[in-house]
């Protein structure tokens, strides 16, 4: 028998007024990558030392540089660039 069995978890009810629960749920930070999908390469370690490398020289992220590759490899095959980053 578990030394934590006899006891019980008590929590006391949430009660939130309907305005509240508003202002709330506004103040919350939308998650950034709800309704996107991952897309994923294995590279060398030559490679991702010099992303990042890149990423810091230029003050951005390496999300920012793929997406910036993504776009300028549409606009080679004559597609629309997605411009997302």
């Amino acid at each position: 028998m578990s030394r934590f069995a006899g006891l019980k978890k008590t929590v006391a009810p949430s009660v939130v007024e309907p305005e509240a629960q508003a202002v709330v749920e506004k103040a919350r930070p939308r998650n950034p990558r709800e309704g996107k999908r991952a897309v994923v390469g294995y590279f060398s370690p030559a490679v991702s030392k010099g992303l990042h490398q890149l990423a810091l020289d230029t003050d951005t992220t390496i999300q920012g540089l793929i997406g910036e590759a993504i776009d300028d490899l549409m606009r080679k095959h004559g597609r629309h660039p997605f411009g997302e980053r």
